[in-house]
């Protein structure tokens, strides 16, 4: 069993900055690629940023530039420094992982979300 969880998310003003954190716990193997969804009241969830084992990034259009995913391999963690925040990031923000469980067994898992809200 797998749990990832997320911090850092909360209320902050147009312009400013926040960091989430998303630690993975569990029996874990090892961790592939990680990555960053949010879902905003009545939209589809969408993909933020990913990353790699290896450290490669990709962003969506709308955070590239803005928002930087990093990932602590030792620890499990997977960081989202969002700067410039709009009003448009307010969303639920979702941790997602591919862990390795077992020698060829490879699931996806999703943190519980946490609110960032951009507001002045």
């Amino acid at each position: 069993q797998v749990q990832l969880v997320e911090s850092g998310g909360g209320l902050v003003q147009p312009g400013g900055s926040l960091r989430l954190s998303c630690a993975a716990s569990g029996t874990i193997v090892s961790i592939n690629d990680m990555a960053w969804y949010r879902q905003a009241p009545g939209k589809q969830r969408e993909s933020v940023a990913t990353i790699t084992i290896g450290g490669s990034t990709n962003y969506a259009e709308p955070v590239k530039g803005r928002f930087t995913i990093s990932r602590d391999n030792a620890k499990n963690t997977v960081y989202l420094q969002m700067n410039s925040l709009k009003a448009e990031d307010t969303a639920v923000y979702y941790c997602n992982a591919d862990v390795q469980v077992y020698l060829y067994n490879w699931r996806r898992y999703w943190g519980q979300g946490t609110q960032v809200t951009v507001s002045s």
